[in-house]
């Protein structure tokens, strides 16, 4: 019973830090995917997302976007939208530079910042993360830090990261890989998340 309550006082607290849970959006179609499929030139790379409090220093979202054979963003139960960036299961389409700028200002706000964390891996290592993230399918809310530590673990290479379900554990586990580049990315705009989103949107449909 000890554990069943910590568990749940726990989910209850990621979820009050928000952006770990959200309404799923439903499924694009293969022909959606195809038609945005985007591939950053250059090495193959994993970065890490950490929605940081700026109150608290605790975390409230994870996510990974994965540069392989093409780029996608691993949302586990994440609340990101646009009308430009498809979502199937968890996973966002179409990351373009604009995108990314999108995905990172829509989750930075006076009340969090985004701990950006890139490390250059193997186009193996990359593609292994890649189809682990498009075969992985929806994640419940609150369950991002873990579903995102689980697929990293399976990376050959990285199988020494634990699982967690704290944002904040699993980023300093990320950020002591050796070749790790950390950027903190700032803005002071509305606390509202939905509203950063919605700017975000706004701006690549421009």
């Amino acid at each position: 019973m000890r554990l069943v309550s910590s568990f749940a006082a726990t989910a209850v607290a990621l979820t009050v830090l928000g952006g770990c849970a959200s309404q799923p959006q439903p499924n694009a179609t293969n022909a959606t995917l195809a038609a945005v499929s985007y591939r950053e030139p250059g090495p193959a790379t994993l970065t890490l997302y950490t929605m940081v409090n700026n109150r608290t220093g605790q975390g409230g979202h994870t996510s990974l976007m994965i540069n392989a054979s093409e780029r996608v963003i691993f949302d586990p139960a994440g609340s990101f939208y646009a009308d430009r960036v498809p979502e199937r299961d968890d996973v966002l389409y179409g990351i373009t530079p604009g995108a990314e700028r999108a995905y990172r200002s829509g989750h930075a706000r006076s009340s969090f910042h985004v701990v950006i964390q890139t490390l250059e891996v193997t186009p193996e290592q990359a593609q292994t993360a890649y189809q682990l993230a498009v075969t992985n399918g929806r994640v419940p809310g609150v369950f991002c830090a873990n579903s995102t530590a689980t697929l990293l673990s399976k990376v050959p290479g990285l199988e020494d990261i634990n699982v967690t379900f704290y944002p904040v554990k699993l980023s300093d586990q990320f950020g002591s890989l050796p070749g790790v580049v950390t950027e903190k990315y700032y803005e002071n705009d509305s606390e509202d998340l939905q509203e950063g989103l919605a700017k975000g949107n706004a701006v690549l449909n421009g």
